[in-house]
């Protein structure tokens, strides 16, 4: 699943009254705020395509966050638990090789907590957290700073999907990009290769979390729980673009479905209309017919050496992997 993102404005910090306020620098954003006239063409511009999407992106405002944090406490969902697993075993290979760490930048931080597992090893100077929910990542770091008040967080609201861009201030040397939980698939592989090579041209070495392909039977549960917490995330979805381009989706007129394409070799998430629906916003509407969808997400699945070999085509070299005791989920490591 995603995490993704919008497109931020500059913006001065956030005054707070957490101890160590000066170390704390919170991109200012009104998380709730509506969408952008950008934002807006976009989100037009894939509900009126033949195959109607829209961007993953979405599912992350606030109430979409704590929703996917609860997802990964899910049985079916073994992402989250095969990547824990790996680095609780080799947290310090993984920092012998990344020494030395100035800045550990943690995309899709979420909840901060896989991140915050790899500080004792690791021992970076600062921690930059980039999420789309500055809400959630707000709450995260508040947390995180109690733990850790020595630690340098500066947290940033930035849709990295097409390109990180870091702090001026940023130290040049000792950059370490952390990429967990399978996120990079919800990317395309050009898309996952030009965001590869972005992060390779500033000089940061990576570590990435990448789910394997799989059984049918395994993935599509992890996207499809028993409890309905996907569909909840999903639907909610809906609400969020509602706000964003002044919509009217009836989540109630909507179902979740989760399906792997084994072609494609990826788990696709769609919202699929339960009857005739007529959505309409400022200045269109479009008509969805029965069973028709909207696609969501993208989640795809990679081979070892299907990996590697893009992080080559990159720039990458000096690539380590470590896998769970399933061989389900790999996480790799990687300089320029």
């Amino acid at each position: 699943m995603a995490h993704p993102q919008k497109h931020p404005q500059p913006a001065r910090p956030l005054q707070t009254a957490a101890p160590h306020a000066a170390r704390l620098r919170l991109v200012e954003q009104a998380a709730a705020r509506p969408g952008t006239p950008a934002e807006h063409l976009a989100l037009e511009a894939g509900l009126l395509a033949p195959n109607a999407r829209i961007e993953p992106k979405y599912l992350y405002d606030a109430l979409g966050s704590t929703l996917f944090s609860a997802i990964t406490l899910l049985p079916e969902y073994y992402p989250t638990r095969c990547e824990a697993e790996i680095l609780a075993a080799h947290d310090q290979d993984i920092a012998a090789l990344a020494q030395p760490v100035r800045t550990l930048i943690d995309l899709g931080a979420g909840d901060c907590v896989k991140a915050e597992r790899l500080l004792p090893a690791l021992r970076p100077a600062c921690y930059m957290p980039v999420d789309i929910s500055v809400d959630y990542l707000g709450q995260a770091v508040q947390r995180l700073k109690r733990g850790h008040p020595d630690l340098d967080i500066v947290p940033i609201e930035q849709d990295f999907s097409a390109g990180l861009t870091l702090p001026p201030r940023l130290a040049q040397d000792g950059r370490l990009v952390f990429f967990p939980g399978s996120s990079i698939g919800n990317l395309d592989p050009a898309r996952a290769l030009a965001l590869l090579r972005n992060l390779a041209s500033l000089d940061a070495q990576i570590l990435i979390g990448v789910d394997r392909v799989k059984a049918r039977d395994i993935l599509e549960p992890a996207y499809d729980d028993a409890l309905h917490l996907t569909a909840a995330f999903n639907l909610n979805l809906l609400r969020h673009v509602n706000h964003v381009l002044g919509s009217d989706f009836d989540a109630r007129d909507w179902e979740h479905h989760a399906r792997y394409n084994e072609a494609e070799q990826r788990v696709e998430m769609h919202l699929r209309a339960l009857r005739d629906v007529r959505v309409a916003w400022p200045g269109e509407r479009r008509h969805f017919t029965p069973g028709e969808t909207i696609h969501t997400e993208n989640s795809y699945k990679y081979t070892i050496d299907g990996f590697e070999g893009l992080l080559r085509e990159a720039g990458y070299r000096n690539i380590r992997h470590w896998s769970d005791t399933r061989d389900w989920f790999t996480v790799f490591h990687a300089r320029r």
